[in-house]
Order: structure tokens, then C-alpha cells, then sequence
């Protein structure tokens, strides 16, 4: 794998990875949500009434476009690994902006992720 597409299949994973805390962010004010037949219609509003939930809606989009084009370029075998990177930059970033938890357990796998991803990088 280049650098040119080393740096599509990065920018996907990192675009995916912003989407979900961009999601994250929106429901945060939200709280715990309701949904049944009765409220799906006002949740759904709601929930997209919030700023960071289009703009995550946004970022997927665009992820998709340019895993496409990453996909275009490599195998998917390799390629396809590359998303769990999104855990690690998650799991770190929801630590920095949210104060969520990472334990030895959390850490442990990041690290194995990171070792595993390194290792397909390489074949």
C-alpha cells in the first residue's frame, strides 16, 4: 500500500471516527432517548435538530465516498482491518472530550489493535 492510499483508508477511518463522536456530542444534551411508536416521529426531530448529528450524518457521508475510492486502490482484506483503528482514536478521544473510562482492559486492547493492525499493514 502507497502513501496516497495509506492516507485514503487513514482520512475513512478518521471521517467514520468523528462521525461517531460528532453523534455522540448531539445526543449528549438529549439524554437517555425514548423510542417507541408513539414518540419516534418527535424523537426523530429532536435528534436532528441537533448541529453535531448533521454534521456526523455529514461525516459518514463523506467516509463513504472516500473509502470508496481507498477501496478502489487495495484489497479489502487489508483495507478492512484498517476501520478497527476507529476504536483506538474513539476509545481515546471520548476519554479527552467526554471523561468516559479507559481501563487496563481498554488499554490492553487498543494496544493488541494497534499490534494487529501493524501486522497487516505489513503483509
Amino acid at each position: 500500500m502507497n502513501l496516497a492510499t495509506f492516507a485514503l483508508i487513514v482520512t475513512g477511518v478518521l471521517l467514520n471516527a468523528g462521525a461517531q463522536l460528532l453523534l455522540k456530542a448531539g445526543v449528549r444534551p438529549l439524554g437517555p432517548l425514548t423510542v417507541g411508536w408513539d414518540t419516534l416521529l418527535p424523537t426523530a426531530l429532536r435528534v436532528l435538530a441537533q448541529g453535531p448529528i448533521l454534521a456526523g450524518l455529514a461525516c459518514y457521508v463523506v467516509s463513504v465516498g472516500v473509502w470508496i475510492v481507498g477501496l478502489s486502490r487495495v484489497e479489502v482484506s487489508l483495507a478492512y482491518p484498517m476501520l478497527s483503528l476507529g476504536y483506538v482514536v474513539n476509545a481515546l478521544a471520548a476519554w479527552w472530550l467526554f471523561g468516559e473510562a479507559l481501563g487496563p482492559a481498554r488499554w490492553a486492547g487498543m494496544a493488541l489493535i494497534l499490534a494487529g493492525v501493524f501486522v497487516m499493514s505489513r503483509s
